[in-house]
């Protein structure tokens, strides 16, 4: 096997299925990435038994042929190499050959033929999406999934197709967040649930643009297709929270704040909340709802903070505590400038929008009991 091709082209492809190698496995194959020519294109494949990316790329194939080597090391070579054409061959004696203008390196391979093969996806369901869309969605989700293993359903997102709209939602116990788009075409309804991880790889490959992405579902798996990539990934299995039931319809107090406002206040007085004495205790940052303003505070044994901002508010006045960093990730999620936040009692979830998505975007967190 022989080929040339331009680093940054190479880099782009390992830097993407880098994603899928196995950090924690007793297989060492899992650990490489497979590479396999084919007339002039190159395609490399990772694969740790639920996550697996392809990536193609054009190059000039010298010699026909296929290997597995160690993805670590060779992606750092790569990466340090100057920024001109590589050669890659594969010696009689199975050796990998790096050649970049002074520099040669020899890798050892493994063997292609033990290389796992991707799951065939038997396509029952697809959706297609701008890559922006989809970025967008996860953006504003994933950050609530729960990383708790014991409730292994809630560490991914489901993705429903509804009334020819998508809906993406993650859940964690303590927070929600829901995300909707009206679908361009006419598409079958269903529901799956995608882990958290693979959605997070996702979104670091593709790309803030108008191209587009397919999302083919099978029985237990799923495949996002883009025009150089694929990403397979395992399902997770079991009964997802049925999220519209426990979003609150009606609110008793609400408030229209300057998002960039509300957010640096949170922040500085969350600087209190994460500095008690007491470590394992966590100490709310509360929220005092007043006509025409608001009273963010905390107080413990490192100190006490409050901050007051002038707003519009509606409703009954009312006190309730938050975890600062579930709120404020909410506040990082939205990228307009306007929110509103929407309150029941004190011991009832609150919700979080924006005030130009108050139709397509929720972020619902539960309080904390505040104790004088």
């Amino acid at each position: 096997m022989k080929f040339i091709c331009e680093k940054a082209n190479l880099l782009k492809a390992i830097n993407s299925v880098v994603r899928g190698v196995s950090s924690k496995t007793t297989m060492p194959i899992l650990e490489g990435i497979l590479i396999q020519t084919n007339e002039n294109e190159i395609k490399l494949t990772t694969y740790d038994l639920e996550l697996g990316i392809e990536y193609i790329i054009d190059c000039d194939v010298v010699e026909q042929g296929n290997t597995v080597v160690t993805a670590s090391v060779f992606s750092e070579i790569i990466r340090r190499l100057p920024d001109t054409e590589i050669s890659i061959t594969v010696d009689d004696k199975d050796l990998l050959i790096i050649e970049c203008e002074g520099s040669l390196y020899k890798l050892a391979t493994m063997n292609p033929t033990e290389f796992p093969e991707l799951p065939t996806i038997d396509e029952q369901n697809r959706v297609e999406l701008e890559q922006n869309n989809l970025k967008d969605m996860i953006r504003k989700t994933i950050f609530a999934v729960s990383t708790e293993s014991h409730r292994p359903i809630f560490t991914g997102c489901l993705f429903e197709i509804k009334d020819n709209k998508i809906n993406v939602v993650a859940v964690d116990g303590y927070r929600l967040a829901w995300k909707s788009k009206v679908l361009d075409e006419s598409v079958n309804d269903f529901k799956v649930v995608i882990p958290g991880k693979t959605l997070n790889e996702v979104n670091k490959i593709i790309s803030d643009s108008f191209d587009k992405i397919k999302i083919s579902i099978a029985k237990n798996q799923a495949l996002f297709e883009m025009e150089n990539c694929k990403i397979v990934t395992r399902l997770l299995e079991g009964e997802f929270l049925e999220y519209e039931k426990v979003i609150p319809k009606i609110w008793e107090t609400r408030i229209r704040a300057n998002k960039k406002e509300i957010q640096e206040c949170f922040e500085r007085v969350s600087l209190i909340s994460m500095s008690s004495i007491e470590k394992e205790r966590k100490y709310p940052v509360k929220v005092s709802v007043e006509i025409g303003k608001i009273l963010i505070s905390c107080k413990n044994q490192a100190g006490d903070a409050k901050e007051e901002i002038f707003l519009n508010t509606e409703g009954k006045n009312m006190e309730i505590g938050f975890n600062p960093k579930y709120f404020l990730d909410a506040l990082k999620a939205i990228e307009d400038e306007e929110i509103f936040v929407e309150f029941g009692s004190s011991l009832s979830p609150s919700i979080i929008k924006s005030v130009e998505e108050t139709d397509d975007y929720v972020y619902m967190i539960l309080p904390i009991r505040i104790q004088e």
